[in-house]
């Protein structure tokens, strides 16, 4: 397996939602999958998939990357959603557009020109749930829904909800993604608009729990997925 370059959420290492996708392929479970990064996912590097009963690794030479299971548990219901006027209003007022560890994250980074990434910007709203519009791309597959699954719940968690200059008080304190259950209930059309939502559930130290939810234009939820991030300071 190799992660090509574009596919980037810090600069050197791919993003954690896409990465923990591409594992999810080889999760065969009605209940989704559940996937745990290790070490940064390295970047157009030939990597070892192994499989040991239902659990996947994926290895760096000796080095354990990721792994991947079942989802051990059912996953959170949907986070409920806006409307995509209200998408789009709170969308511009996304912290990132000011402040991001991260600007060419494949995801949600603003540095990324239109039809390179994904750009979503998902903004706060007053409840301190994350929305963002997803006009969705050619090619749409599986590994993308758990991308676009990523960064909005990660937006929601009130240290990077207060993203800024890095040095300034109470702000810019990076979380990347430790651990991923998703499950995708269905693939959009080119073209759609979907919302994304995203929510901090809980923190722990440095840790993070968030949940997040997919929504086609018709308001069904395509995919949900619950999260662990973990900060970098």
């Amino acid at each position: 397996m190799i992660i090509p370059a574009t596919f980037n959420g810090p600069p050197d290492s791919a993003n954690g939602g896409y990465t923990a996708g591409l594992l999810a392929r080889y999760v065969a479970s009605p209940s989704g999958a559940m996937v745990t990064l290790r070490q940064p996912p390295p970047l157009a590097t030939p990597l070892d998939v192994h499989a040991d009963g239902a659990t996947i690794e994926v290895y760096d030479g000796d080095r354990l990357i990721a792994s991947a299971a079942p989802a051990p548990e059912p996953l959170p219901p949907p986070v409920p959603a806006v409307s995509w006027t209200e998408t789009m209003a709170v969308s511009q007022t996304y912290l990132g557009f000011t402040g991001h560890p991260f600007p060419t994250c494949f995801v949600c980074g603003p540095e990324r020109p239109p039809g390179d990434g994904l750009r979503l910007f998902p903004g706060l709203l007053p409840d301190g749930r994350t929305a963002s519009p997803w006009i969705v791309p050619e090619g749409v597959e599986p590994a993308l829904m758990w991308a676009a699954l990523d960064c909005p719940g990660g937006w929601a968690v009130p240290a990077m909800g207060l993203a800024g200059p890095a040095g300034a008080a109470g702000v810019n304190r990076p979380y990347v993604l430790g651990r991923m259950a998703a499950r995708v209930d269905a693939l959009p059309a080119t073209g759609d608009g979907c919302v994304v939502m995203g929510a901090c559930v809980g923190q722990e130290g440095r840790k993070a729990h968030v949940v997040s939810t997919v929504y086609g234009p018709d308001g069904a939820a395509l995919a949900v997925a619950r999260a662990t991030w973990i900060a970098l300071t």
